[in-house]
This record gives structure tokens, sequence and C-alpha cells, in this order.
């Protein structure tokens, strides 16, 4: 039988993915232009939107912070950063921003509350909902 506990999950998860093979961790690739299309894209979204996502799609992460928000039936916005050809510059943009590399990066009007960790621990102590009524989502 082989030794299934030490084999690495790296191959599955760059096989699945279908942008740069870096995870979510990465760290910076560069400095970052804030004053670039792609950080006033950022800015506008999160602006323009109570909750905004910064997601990869093969992340379990990302999932588990959508579902959060979907059992609350609160409307998302979810950028899928490996779909798109701008989407490590983006990930550069909210890590300069954030000082976090990883997704999700999950934004509650206006402001990054963090990854799928914090949002759960802000749901679970009900804060997430209390932020989210700020931005009038929540009955």
């Amino acid at each position: 039988m082989p030794d299934v506990v030490n084999q690495p999950i790296w191959p599955s998860i760059v096989l699945r993915s279908k942008g740069p093979y870096k995870m979510g961790n990465a760290g910076p690739s560069g400095p970052a232009d804030m004053e670039s299309a792609e950080a006033k894209y950022i800015q506008q979204t999160v602006k323009d939107n109570c909750v905004v996502i910064f997601s990869k799609s093969y992340c379990p992460y990302c999932d588990e912070a959508d579902k959060i928000f979907k059992r609350l039936q609160v409307q998302t916005t979810k950028i899928e950063l490996d779909d798109r050809k701008d989407g490590e510059k983006l990930q550069n943009i909210l890590g300069h921003m954030t000082d976090a590399y990883t997704v999700p990066r999950v934004f509650v009007n206006g402001k990054c509350i963090g990854g799928a960790s914090e949002t759960k621990q802000l749901h679970k102590k009900g804060q997430l909902e209390e932020l989210i009524k700020q931005c009038g989502m929540c009955s």
C-alpha cells in the first residue's frame, strides 16, 4: 500500500490550477504600482460592493469564506484571480494593500477583514453581520 501521508499535495493543486502556479501565500512578486489600472480596479470594486472576495477557483479556503456569506444570504462580488490575465498583478497589489498575499482576501464595507479564518471568527462572534448591516445588506 502506498504511503499516502507522505505524498505531496502540491502536484494535484498545480494540475487543477489555471494560472501562474503560486500558492496563495507566495509573497510579493515585485513592487506594486498603487496608481495602476489594476489598483484602481481593486479600489473601485471594493468601494462599489459591500462584500468582495478576491479568490482563486481551486482554493478551498476561498470556498469556505464564500459559503459563510451564502448561509447569511448576502450577495458577494467574487473575483477569481486565476481566471484573469491580470490576476497575479491584482494579488500582488492586494498583498501590498493588506500585508497578506494569501487568498481569499475578504472586504466588507470597504475594509479588508482578512481571509477565511478571520471571516469565520467574525461570524462566530456575530460581528460579521454587524459589518454587513453597516452597508444595509442584512436586516
